[in-house]
């Protein structure tokens, strides 16, 4: 997508309020990556994407930035848990398995754009596959006069079937007996080729049963082997590693636990030091086998958060750190900025909270001073206590708000205010004691 670096802010401003450091160097970053696929192949190999280090506490918008970026690139993009990960030969997951997630992710993202792009050719398929489980078929060498009739009846049939007059109506189909996907995407390739292998001797998917269910149903259940016969998987292959390779993200949170911190050099964890190294190799490139085929690593964005409260960056291995040259600091929230969060993104919390109520006809209206209570409020317990960023919000809104979700059902058809009173009500006497504010809020 070609979009600027300040269309990219723009976008991130309706949904992130601030940063704006941090949204400028990950639309530099983005941008740029669009700049190398207008290059001479030979100059492409030789840029490297410049990946980010984000420095912030729990909250303050670290992961929303980098989601929200992926969603409107249409990018194959994962967010992974550096804590998750161990050291090669100790039990649990390697770092590969996350190159592995990318390039699942970026099947599922191909498909769908391949599925939308067949819809009509599904949706046909779907009709005539119903459809000829309705009509009775023609017999061997009918005349010309009964296939003229059978087509128009066909056509009869096709409209009322997309108008939905036959939606209730029972028809058998056959389903495959294991619709499940039973391979574990984070298994090695070679585990995985030999799983599918297994798979395919014992035929736990060919095998099919036979159900009975309404149209409307049968239009879903349907679409799915409809999507499998019409689209071409090679391609899908083909173009989802290319995507995975050339426009990438992977997302790496909490990197900052997996950093040796100075202070505790008597205690130092090998363990940790050990996924940096395993890491390293991947950050720098190298190349990843998958299911699908071999991937290189060497131009996916690594994007690393981590809010640094007890290590700091040169914490991690140096080979680690110089792989993440741009260092973005975010701030932490302000009451002012809590007040915006509340209020100016493209469904914020309080449109949530509404919609929700709405759902039970009870109109939600909050007062200005109502919010600015709330925004302050949530501004003084993280002062008070461990310092959640904007995930305070959730929980003063629902402190706020639960008797009236309580009993919305009781108040269908009115107008429910929120006022200051009624938020000083609730909350007062929770964060004046610092021991309820750490365990209620």
């Amino acid at each position: 997508m070609d979009l600027k670096p300040k269309e990219i802010v723009a976008y991130l401003d309706q949904y992130v309020i601030g940063q704006y450091e941090a949204k400028k160097a990950i639309a530099i970053a983005l941008r740029n990556r669009y700049r190398r696929m207008k290059l001479d192949p030979s100059m492409q190999d030789e840029i490297m994407p410049k990946n980010i280090l984000m420095i912030g506490s729990t909250g303050v918008g670290k992961t929303e930035i980098a989601r929200r970026l992926a969603k409107m690139m249409n990018l194959p993009f994962i967010k992974v848990e550096a804590s998750k990960y161990t050291e090669v030969g100790f039990v649990g997951r390697d770092v590969e398995s996350m190159v592995r997630d990318l390039v699942n992710a970026a099947i599922n993202l191909v498909k769908a754009e391949h599925r939308e792009k067949n819809a009509q050719a599904i949706e046909e398929y779907v009709n005539k596959q119903i459809i000829e489980k309705l009509l009775p078929p023609l017999p061997k060498g009918a005349s010309e006069e009964k296939k003229e009739s059978y087509k128009k009846s066909f056509e009869r049939m096709e409209r009322r079937l997309k108008a939905g007059e036959l939606d209730n109506l029972k028809i058998e189909i056959e389903i495959p007996k294991n619709s499940a996907e039973i391979s574990d995407a984070t298994l090695p390739p070679e585990l995985a080729k030999a799983q599918e292998s297994f798979i395919k001797i014992l035929g736990i998917r060919s095998e099919k049963i036979k159900k009975e269910v309404s149209v409307k149903e049968a239009k879903e259940i349907l679409k799915v082997s409809a999507s499998e016969k019409l689209m071409d998987f090679e391609a899908i292959k083909t173009e989802a590693l290319q995507r995975a390779q050339n426009g990438g993200i992977i997302f790496i949170d909490e990197i900052d636990k997996i950093a040796v911190s100075s202070k505790n050099s008597s205690r130092q964890d090998p363990s940790k030091e050990g996924v940096q190294r395993d890491l390293l190799p991947i950050v720098e490139g190298s190349d990843v086998n998958t299911k699908y085929g071999v991937v290189k690593t060497d131009h996916i964005l690594f994007i690393a958060a981590g809010a640094f409260h007890f290590s700091k960056p040169s914490d991690l291995i140096p080979e680690l750190q110089g792989r993440f040259p741009l260092r973005v600091e975010l701030d932490s929230l302000s009451e002012e900025t809590l007040y915006k969060i509340l209020t100016q993104p493209k469904n914020s919390l309080l449109k949530q909270y509404q919609a929700l109520l709405l759902t039970e006809g009870v109109e939600l209206v909050f007062e200005e001073e109502a919010i600015k209570a709330i925004a302050k409020i949530s501004h003084i317990a993280n002062e008070k206590t461990e310092d959640i960023g904007a995930r305070r919000l959730h929980t003063v809104l629902e402190k706020v708000l639960e008797d009236i979700s309580f009993e919305a059902d009781e108040h269908a058809g009115e107008t429910i205010t929120v006022t200051k009173e009624l938020v000083h009500k609730k909350l007062d006497m929770i964060i004046e004691d610092e021991d309820s504010a750490r365990y209620i809020l």
